[in-house]
């Protein structure tokens, strides 16, 4: 078991900051939180009880969005976090509610655990800005409406509607050529959903109501939206050496431009969709091999190369075929970090109820995912996109199926018989905001003394 403790920054850090902007909280209350206060901190432990010598073992650096870290293991020894394996100096991205375990060897049982926790942002650091906007400058230039579910093209960095440019994109893939802006005739090269200027887009469809579409425009419109992840785009305008072949002067961005693998290989006009999970391309195709997610609609390239035969190597970076599976295909063994909304104390309660039924966390949620087939579950409150359409056999991204795992263990507990709860946890009283609370993230006594695992009785969330 090791306890830490924070050190100041080497001088040529990032700018500290005096106020503490995130902890580490042990799961054992009889060491003390261990304080970020600067953007990039040297966290020591004890070499041993006696000495007075520390040992460096983790470097944690504040990332620009502020809600997050870069975890840099400086010890030989593994460290897990959220449930992945960082090896001596390897790094991984932390977020508020991640599980840090050092010193893990195995099944990690008897280690101390610390939580990553980001403060709330004082005031004073909250920024407004306020833009204004001529609806005019907000009007896709191919349907001459306001733009809806808005992406933008590169490099030119036009917008259009997801439905308009789809189609536009498809008409071109027809005819085998390159994808021109449809504003500026410059070549595309890469396209993506726009989530910014979307949230624009609703701002100047409430202000004027006048220029929201009929509900049948919308539903046409989003019938030939088909752009939902990023879209990498091959172009054959490229400058050509006069001593090099044409065909190999194109540029290879996956596998399948270089070789044929199971009676396909890209050309000249194919796109591509960048794997939100290593970074690699994939030709982006209409097969019954999944590459997006339904529940984020982040392209995953694991499942499409492991059907198409290409095992993983150093030229380009492939994901292995675990990170994106069929949900009734993953086996789970230990409790997801988003489970119950990343209260800990609700998580300890969940796996003590289980083992009282002498049951398993995979014989528990294989259960639930066969209630969410059959339709018993209202899916109303799951936090995914498309949650209407996804059941037992959808491809989900780690992120997504720990969020499914959420929901369904929020319905096995409120419908479980109260037997199965210990006299401490069916005593507490209801908190009014459930599920929502947000004060169950940075009080640990409410996180404790109330039951967030029930529907809000206050605020938005009824």
């Amino acid at each position: 078991m090791e306890r830490g403790e924070s050190s100041t920054p080497p001088s040529n850090s990032s700018v500290s900051n005096d106020n503490v902007w995130a902890k580490l909280v042990p799961s054992d209350s009889r060491y003390s939180d261990i304080e970020l206060t600067s953007n990039e901190t040297l966290v020591c432990s004890e070499i041993s009880i006696s000495s007075s010598g520390k040992s460096e073992w983790c470097r944690i650096t504040r990332n620009m969005d502020l809600v997050s870290a870069t975890f840099h293991n400086r010890r030989g020894n593994k460290v897990l976090v959220d449930e992945i394996v960082v090896r001596g100096d390897d790094t991984a991205v932390i977020r508020c509610g991640s599980e840090i375990i050092p010193g893990f060897s195995g099944d990690g049982e008897g280690l101390l655990r610390y939580r990553f926790k980001v403060m709330p942002a004082q005031e004073s650091d909250k920024k407004q800005l306020n833009i204004v906007l001529d609806a005019e400058h907000a009007k896709c230039s191919i349907c001459l409406n306001v733009w809806h579910d808005v992406v933008t093209v590169a490099p030119c960095l036009h917008n259009f509607c997801n439905g308009c440019f789809s189609e536009w994109l498809r008409r071109s893939q027809e005819k085998r050529a390159d994808v021109l802006c449809p504003q500026c005739r410059s070549v595309v090269q890469f396209v993506g959903r726009n989530h910014f200027l979307h949230g624009i887009e609703e701002d100047l469809l409430q202000a004027d109501d006048s220029l929201r579409r009929s509900a049948e425009e919308i539903a046409v419109l989003d019938s030939y939206a088909s752009i939902r992840s990023p879209l990498v785009m091959s172009t054959s305008r490229r400058k050509r050496s006069r001593s090099v072949p044409d065909n190999e002067n194109r540029e290879v961005a996956c596998r399948q431009c270089a070789t044929e693998f199971a009676g396909y290989k890209c050309n000249p006009s194919t796109v591509h969709l960048q794997c939100h999970g290593c970074g690699g391309m994939m030709p982006s195709r209409t097969n019954n091999v999944p590459q997006q997610c339904l529940g984020c609609d982040r392209a995953f390239c694991g499942a499409y190369w492991h059907a198409q035969g290409v095992a993983r190597g150093d030229a380009y970076p492939i994901c292995s075929p675990e990170t994106f599976q069929p949900i009734a295909e993953r086996i789970t063994t230990r409790m997801p970090f988003w489970v119950h909304e990343k209260n800990r104390h609700e998580q300890d309660i969940t796996e003590s109820c289980i083992q009282r039924m002498g049951s398993s966390l995979q014989d528990v949620i294989s259960e639930w995912v066969t209630k969410m087939e059959n339709q018993e579950l209202d899916r109303t409150f799951m936090q995914l996109n498309h949650a209407e359409l996804i059941t037992a056999r959808t491809h989900t991204c780690n992120d997504c199926y720990g969020k499914i795992v959420s929901f369904l263990l929020y319905w096995f507990r409120i419908t479980m018989p109260m037997r199965f709860l210990s006299p401490e946890a069916s005593q507490r009283e209801d908190c009014w905001y459930g599920y929502a609370c947000r004060t169950q993230h940075h009080n640990e006594e409410h996180a404790r003394k109330r039951n967030h695992v029930c529907r809000p009785t206050r605020g938005t969330h009824r």
